[in-house]
């Protein structure tokens, strides 16, 4: 259960740190921030989250807990149909509480396909951007990795009806594993391994685009920022690895970052926060990744009290729940 729970809280303080640099330049998170050291409310500034309080989550925790809803309703899995409707609904409720941080480009567009009349299986077809990576780890907490390409089939059931491509499917298989192997008592190096394998079975999966491979581009990000001094290695993260909502970008931007701090989930999630570009989505993997992997100890204790009692966030009892459907 701790390994699973902190997985679950680990998305969230990712989310919220990136949640007031989300969308902006490396340049400016250095100037105003350098390397964030905690929560920080939303600047007036800020393109997407102004004005909102420190520690308060985005749309990565959001959908990923619709996600583990419709999981444990489904006994397993998730209803494609009840998929698409329930994210336009989450969207009519972001909407009405007057957020900007709405629906991404590849599920707006296929889920508002969907509602317009297009058959579930054309709607996700160009999905490529980075949503169903952000919200797939309750499907990393619900399966076991020891049967890795039924846990692919379950990340592409949980997924292809707003991204179903190769590159967004193996993104959304490569974070689902590497969590599901951080709750069987992986290492992030050990993790990071799966997670290249899970994405090369899901690369043919779905509709072919052009785009670089999730596994081959996630394992050499990883090894690039090895051995770099942190500063050195965001810079390199952000100039090379890219921190785009492209999937092919921010996966393996969010490994890097775990390479560089492989022992420290709290640091990592400050680093990739700091990145700038998608940075809320690559804290929020990180931040995943390294609460499966390290368990209890993984997050200081006052950051999780800030994700509580900022949000109304049941984790533990749906984690709780997905853990009964691994079992």
């Amino acid at each position: 259960m701790s390994r699973a729970l902190a997985a679950f809280t680990g998305l969230a303080i990712g989310d919220a740190l990136g949640m007031p640099t989300q969308s902006m330049p490396r340049e400016a998170i250095q100037a105003r921030y350098g390397v964030l050291t905690g929560f920080e409310p939303g600047p007036a500034d800020q393109p997407i989250a102004p004005g909102m309080a420190a520690g308060s989550i985005t749309d990565d925790t959001e959908q990923a807990v619709l996600v583990a809803r419709l999981l444990i309703a489904g006994d397993g899995h998730v209803d494609a149909h009840r998929l698409a409707a329930d994210l336009l609904a989450w969207e009519e409720d972001m909407r009405r509480r007057g957020s900007l941080d709405l629906l991404g480009p590849s599920t707006k567009a296929a889920v508002s396909a969907v509602a317009a009349g297009e058959s579930l299986e054309r709607a996700g077809r160009f999905g490529t951007t980075n949503g169903a990576a952000m919200r797939i780890t309750p499907v990393g907490i619900a399966h076991g990795v020891d049967d890795l390409p039924s846990l692919v089939d379950s990340v592409v059931e949980a997924s292809w009806v707003t991204h179903n491509t190769g590159v967004a499917l193996s993104g959304a298989a490569a974070v689902a594993a590497a969590v599901s192997a951080g709750i069987a008592g992986a290492t992030v190096a050990e993790a990071t391994k799966i997670a290249a394998e899970a994405a090369g079975l899901a690369s043919g999966r779905g509709n072919w685009i052009a785009a670089g491979d999730v596994g081959t581009r996630l394992a050499w990000a990883s090894e690039v920022v090895e051995d770099l001094p942190p500063g050195e290695a965001a810079d390199t993260i952000y100039r090379l690895v890219g921190t785009s909502v492209a999937t092919q970008e921010s996966v393996p931007a969010a490994f890097a970052v775990l390479a560089v701090h492989p022992d420290d989930p709290w640091r990592a999630c400050l680093l990739a926060a700091s990145l700038g570009g998608d940075c809320d989505t690559i804290a929020a993997i990180v931040g995943a990744i390294a609460g499966a992997c390290h368990g209890d100890d993984a997050f200081p204790d006052e950051a999780v009290r800030t994700i509580h009692a900022v949000n109304d966030l049941p984790l533990a009892g749906l984690t709780a729940e997905l853990l009964a459907l691994r079992g």
